[in-house]
């Protein structure tokens, strides 16, 4: 028998079933929701609302945005050789904390994987060659997948695809551990791994 009514059941297994959210915080968000000035409660309903009606992929970068191109691809200011590939959005704004990159990006959302049922046409490899076709300009692409099995898969898949574009291909730097997540590394690291990336074209 479930421990609470079944709406507030229903609110908790939703919770839960979002990443990083296990029972028990499921539980305690759930509750202050309900806790929450109805006010409040239907300004955090709308929210979810709007950004999902709102929210699309930007058609250069593929990053999330409510304006196309997003800010970061129509920002004159930005470095225009350079387009640094990540995993998923919430890695942008992991490199842009540490304000050492100027270029552009590109996100694959996803990585290759075969085992999980992850494959080269569910990433947006696509449009990252048709990207660089149309952009001359580009002369540098840096592989900031995570360094994991599959991150490094898909980054030397990309440079064995690259190899005769006359693209430079760098790829972080080790000081990142195998294994890790970008979004986890600290500031120092990250920094280190940027300015060691290394040419993986070869």
């Amino acid at each position: 028998m479930a421990r609470y009514s079944p709406s507030i059941q229903d609110l908790i297994n939703r919770l839960g079933a979002l990443p990083g959210i296990g029972a028990k915080s499921a539980t305690r968000v759930a509750l202050h929701i309900l806790n929450m000035p109805e006010e409040d409660a239907k300004g955090l309903s709308d929210s979810i609302i709007n950004a999902r009606k709102n929210t699309f992929r930007c058609s250069v970068c593929q990053n999330l945005t409510d304006s196309d191109p997003c800010p970061i691809c129509s920002d004159p200011s930005r470095d225009k050789t350079t387009v640094c590939v990540v995993e998923s959005p919430r890695d942008i704004l992991t490199m842009e904390r540490i304000h050492e990159y100027k270029g552009l990006y590109h996100v694959l959302h996803g990585v290759y994987d075969p085992a999980g049922g992850k494959a080269i046409a569910d990433i947006t490899l696509n449009q990252l060659i048709e990207r660089l076709t149309l952009h001359p300009e580009i002369n540098e692409v840096i592989m900031a997948t995570n360094p994991t099995i599959e991150g490094n898969a898909t980054a030397l898949y990309v440079s064995r695809l690259l190899s005769n574009s006359g693209i430079k291909i760098t790829r972080l730097a080790s000081g990142l551990p195998l294994g890790s997540e970008l979004e986890f590394s600290n500031d120092y690291t990250l920094t280190s791994a940027f300015k060691g990336r290394v040419d993986i074209t070869s």
